[in-house]
C-alpha cells in the first residue's frame, strides 16, 4: 500500500521576489526585495531604504521567471508537479501599497499565469506575502508596527481574491510568519527599519516590544484576511506558513531540556497557536510579561482572531539544530535558515553548513500534527548548492537527490505514523536567488539556470539529474526513491 494519499500535491515552491525579475516593469512599484543587495555566506546583505550607486540588487533579475513562466511551467508539468506554490508580488498589483485602484498589468499577469497553471493540472498554491511589501508603506507608514496597514493590505487581499476567485483554492497568508520573532526579518516581513541599519541580520537598535506588536498586527490582517476569503469563496483554503526550526537540547541536563522548550513554544507554536486556534496561548502571554512587551489587542482585535482560523498547517524545514546552557562546553555553532544553533555531532552538514537532519522531519510532522489535528503541508524543503555544468551540458547533483531521497522516506514514516500530510513543494524548484546571501551560486532547483551572481548568463534552462529523479518520485506517488 502506498505512503501516500491519492491526490497528494507533490510540487515546488518560489517566491515571486527570488525569481521573477522585473522589479520595475508593468507598473510594479518598489518593494523591500528591491532595496535588499548582494552578500555571501560571510558577508550580509546591504539593506536601506534607497537602492544606493556601485551596489548589485539581484532580483532585479532573479532567474526571469517573470517573463519565462510559461516555459517554467511547462517544465514543471514535465515532471509531474501537481501543485506550485508562489507568491503574489504586492507591488504588482498596489505599486505603493496604498494606490486608489489596483494594477491592471498586475493582475493580469497572476492570471495568466494561474490559466497557465490550470492548463497543465497544476494545482497553485499562493503565499499573498512574500517577503515584499511595498517600500512606501515602510517609509510612509512604517511597516507593519502602524494598525493603518492592515486594511491595506486586506484591501490587496481582497482585490486578488475576486480575480482569482476560481482560478487558486490555496492561500497562504503570510510567508514564515514567526520569523518576525527575531531581529533579522524586521525589514523584509515587518517592514522595520532603524536608522544606521546598514545589513540584513544586523538590526540597529532592535525594539522587541515594536516588533512584537508588529507580528501581532500581521496576525490580526491574516485573520481578516481570511475571512474576508471565505466570503467572496467558502471554497478558499487557508495555511499557516511556519519556519519550524527544529531545535534539541545539546546535553541532558533538565535545563537544556528547558531551554528547549520555552524556546520551541515560543518560536515555533505561538504564530500557529493563534492562526489555528484563534488566540494567543499562555505561554505567550507569560512571554510578553517577562519582556516588558505591551501588546495592543482590543477585544474586537480578539475577535478577528478567533474568527479567522487557519484550516491546514504549511511550513518550511530545512534543518534542526541545539541548544544548550552550557555554552563554556559547546561554543561550536552551525548556521541556518533564518538561525543557526550549536553543532549536533550526530549530523553533516551542507556547504552553507545548515545541519542535515532527515529524522527530524519526521519527529517535526509529528509533533505538529498532534498538536493542531489539521491537514499538514511542507511547502518548502530542499538543499543549497553549487551545481556544475558539465562539457556536455548535463548537471549532476546526486547530492540533491540523495538529500530529498532521505527527507520523502522520513516523511512516509510520518504519513504510516498517522500524520495527515497532504503535500510537499520543495523548495526552489528552478534556480533562484537565495534570500539569505543574495546569491545565485547557492542552489536549489530541478532546473539549471545560466546566470551567476552578478546577472550574466543566457537564463537558459537545464534539466539536472534531480529532474529525472523527481519525475520518477511523483510519477510513482513516492514509490520509486531509487
Amino acid at each position: 500500500m502506498a505512503a501516500f494519499k491519492e491526490g497528494f500535491l507533490w510540487g515546488g515552491a518560489t517566491a515571486a521576489n527570488q525569481c521573477e525579475g522585473a522589479w520595475n516593469e508593468d507598473g510594479k512599484g518598489v518593494s523591500v526585495a528591491d532595496v535588499m543587495a548582494a552578500g555571501s555566506h560571510t558577508t550580509p546583505r546591504p539593506v536601506g531604504l534607497t537602492r544606493r550607486a556601485g551596489f548589485v540588487y539581484p532580483y532585479d533579475w532573479g532567474c526571469d521567471h517573470y517573463h519565462r513562466y510559461k516555459e517554467d511551467i511547462a517544465f514543471f508539468a514535465e515532471m509531474g508537479f501537481k501543485a506550485y506554490r508562489l507568491s503574489i508580488a504586492w507591488t504588482r498589483i498596489f505599486p505603493n501599497g496604498d494606490d486608489a485602484e489596483p494594477n491592471e498589468a498586475g493582475l493580469a499577469h497572476y492570471e495568466d499565469v494561474f490559466r497557465e497553471l490550470r492548463a497543465h493540472g497544476i494545482e497553485p498554491v499562493v503565499t499573498l506575502s512574500h517577503n515584499e511589501m511595498p517600500l512606501n508603506i515602510v517609509t510612509s507608514y512604517g511597516g507593519w508596527t502602524n494598525k493603518r496597514v492592515i486594511d491595506l493590505y486586506v484591501r490587496y487581499c481582497e482585490t486578488v481574491f475576486v480575480r482569482y476567485r476560481d482560478l487558486v483554492r490555496y492561500w497562504l497568508p503570510f510567508n514564515e510568519v514567526n520569523n518576525l520573532l527575531l531581529p533579522l526579518a524586521g525589514l523584509i516581513q515587518g517592514g522595520i527599519l532603524h536608522e544606521g541599519t546598514e545589513a540584513f541580520t544586523r538590526e540597529v537598535d532592535d525594539d522587541p516590544a515594536e516588533r512584537l506588536n508588529a507580528l501581532n498586527n500581521v496576525l490580526i490582517a491574516s485573520a481578516r484576511a481570511v475571512r474576508a476569503g471565505r466570503s467572496i469563496n467558502p471554497a478558499f483554503h487557508f495555511g499557516t506558513m511556519i519556519c519550524h526550526i527544529t531545535q534539541y537540547p545539546r546535553t541532558c541536563d533538565p535545563n537544556d531540556q528547558l531551554l528547549v522548550q520555552s524556546d520551541d513554544l515560543v518560536r515555533n507554536c505561538m504564530c500557529a497557536d493563534v492562526m489555528l486556534r484563534g488566540e494567543y496561548p499562555y505561554y505567550a502571554w507569560t512571554y510578553f510579561r517577562r519582556n516588558g512587551i505591551e501588546l495592543s489587542l482590543s477585544e474586537a482585535e480578539k475577535d478577528d482572531l478567533r474568527a479567522g482560523t487557519c484550516d491546514f498547517y504549511t511550513f518550511s524545514y530545512y534543518q534542526s539544530i541545539c541548544q544548550t546552557t552550557r555554552a563554556e562546553e559547546f561554543s561550536d555553532q552551525t548556521s541556518g535558515n533564518i538561525m543557526g544553533g550549536v553543532r549536533n555531532p550526530y549530523l553533516e552538514v551542507t556547504e552553507w553548513d545548515w545541519p542535515i537532519d532527515p529524522v527530524g522531519l519526521r519527529y517535526t510532522l509529528n509533533k505538529v500534527y498532534d498538536r493542531y489535528q489539521v491537514p499538514v503541508m511542507i511547502t518548502e524543503n530542499g538543499l543549497g548548492a553549487v551545481d556544475a555544468v558539465e562539457a556536455d551540458g548535463s548537471v549532476h547533483d546526486p547530492y540533491r537527490i540523495e538529500y530529498l531521497r532521505r527527507h520523502i522516506e522520513e516523511m512516509a514514516k510520518a504519513v504510516d505514523d498517522g500524520v495527515d500530510l497532504i503535500g510537499y513543494t520543495p523548495w526552489g524548484c528552478i534556480d533562484l536567488v537565495s534570500v539569505s546571501t543574495g546569491e545565485m551560486s547557492k542552489r536549489y532547483g530541478f532546473i539549471y539556470v545560466d546566470a551567476d551572481n552578478e546577472g550574466h548568463g543566457t537564463f537558459g534552462r537545464t534539466r539536472k539529474d534531480s529532474f529525472w529523479w523527481y519525475q520518477r518520485v511523483i510519477a510513482s506517488n513516492g514509490e520509486d526513491l531509487g
